[in-house]
Order: structure tokens, then C-alpha cells, then sequence
């Protein structure tokens, strides 16, 4: 629930920019996909998020760009 909360705090005055951190970290299967159907609704309005996670499975649904760090060596994974 902290979780959800974060987000709708992250997005209440509506910013063009989201930066958010592992925000899938402590939600259950339906919160995760709740929180990527919502990500991806604000990535078609126009968005832009800038996610930092783990989870591969997220990256590939939510993601257009994907960087990976390593060592402090910044590599392009993805473009579109």
C-alpha cells in the first residue's frame, strides 16, 4: 500500500517527467500489473519515465531505452 501511495503522490500534479526506483518493489501480482497499466498509460500521453529496475520482465513490457551500468560504464542495451 506504501507503494501505491508513492505513485499516486509521484503523479498527482501531473509531471512530465516520472523518475521512479524499483517501483514494483512490495506489491502483489495484480498491484504489479495495475502499476504497469498505468505506466503504460502515461507513457501514451506523452510521458516520460525514467525507471530504474531489476526486474527484466519489467523492463521489457514498460521500456523503450534501456541502459545498463556496470563497473561505472554506462552500455546501451535497447534504443528504439
Amino acid at each position: 500500500m506504501r507503494q501505491r501511495l508513492g505513485i499516486a503522490q509521484a503523479i498527482m500534479e501531473d509531471p512530465d517527467i516520472l523518475i521512479l526506483d524499483e517501483p514494483m518493489n512490495g506489491l502483489d501480482n495484480d498491484g504489479v500489473q495495475d502499476m504497469r497499466k498505468l505506466f503504460l498509460k502515461l507513457k501514451e500521453q506523452g510521458k516520460t519515465i525514467l525507471l530504474a529496475s531489476h526486474n527484466k520482465e519489467d523492463i521489457e513490457v514498460l521500456c523503450d531505452v534501456v541502459y545498463s551500468m556496470d563497473k561505472g560504464i554506462l552500455e546501451v542495451l535497447k534504443s528504439e
